[in-house]
């Protein structure tokens, strides 16, 4: 039987309906697939609620600087320090998180504090050793009395962080990870007192969400002025 001339002239605005309706469909659950996909494991948050950090103190550790010299937690007390977590090779924010550390370096003029101290933890020691650290710490121009770079056994550094900073840091869930993406680990930065006791946890660098980089600066502002006042009021 033969369309009549109204229905085959119907027929293009029936299919652009269609073709609306599929994309519609894909577009809310490619929506509901985001929504439910879990939250990567570098910008997980496990660090214990603000009223309970007067309470925590980092655990003891030895580890090897990248001098080739070891710095134990008793080595830092008696200095506030910012401590910072990355790996060398890393191609996620490691380098925005380091270069967060260097701007410190600077804002606290910190070759004029010595009371206080930045160190940078690797979360890949295995590939990370003292020589690769070296190479690493000059392209930030970092001190090499003030900022520290450490690296030691693998099981040792993550359990120190998750443990005892509190914060995420592992191998990667993926099997075949994409080079440069082997580990996921916290960005955030940890101020520790004169006695070894977490003081606050602030954004390492500015996320992908923060397009105008309002949250990033609070954060940072906050740790300046957090700093300052564990250096001038000697606890």
């Amino acid at each position: 039987m033969r369309a009549t001339a109204s229905e085959v002239a119907d027929r293009p605005w029936r299919n652009n309906v269609t073709v609306m309706l599929i994309f519609l469909v894909l577009g809310m659950a490619m929506l509901l697939a985001a929504l439910l996909a879990p939250i990567p494991e570098f910008v997980r948050r496990t660090e214990p609620p603000a009223a309970e950090l007067e309470l925590l103190e980092v655990p003891p550790f030895t580890l090897t600087e990248r001098s080739g010299k070891q710095v134990s937690r008793d080595d830092l007390l008696g200095k506030v320090w910012i401590a910072s977590f990355v790996f060398t090779h890393c191609t996620g924010p490691c380098p925005s998180v380091t270069a967060t550390m260097a701007k410190l370096q600077a804002d606290l003029k910190l070759v004029e504090e010595p009371n206080l101290r930045l160190v940078t933890f690797t979360v890949d020691p295995d590939r990370d050793n003292p020589q690769v650290l070296q190479n690493y710490a000059k392209n930030f121009r970092a001190d090499p009395e003030r900022w520290l770079f450490l690296t030691g056994e693998e099981a040792q550094i993550h359990e120190l962080l998750r443990n005892g900073f509190r914060i995420h840091a592992a191998a990667s869930a993926n099997p075949k990870p994409p080079p440069g993406q082997e580990y996921d680990h916290s960005t955030r930065l940890v101020v520790v007192d004169q006695q070894g006791r977490i003081r606050g946890y602030y954004d390492g660098y500015r996320g992908v969400h923060d397009e105008e980089g309002r949250a990033f600066q609070a954060s940072y502002e906050s740790l300046l002025a957090t700093v300052q006042e564990l250096l001038h009021s000697g606890s």
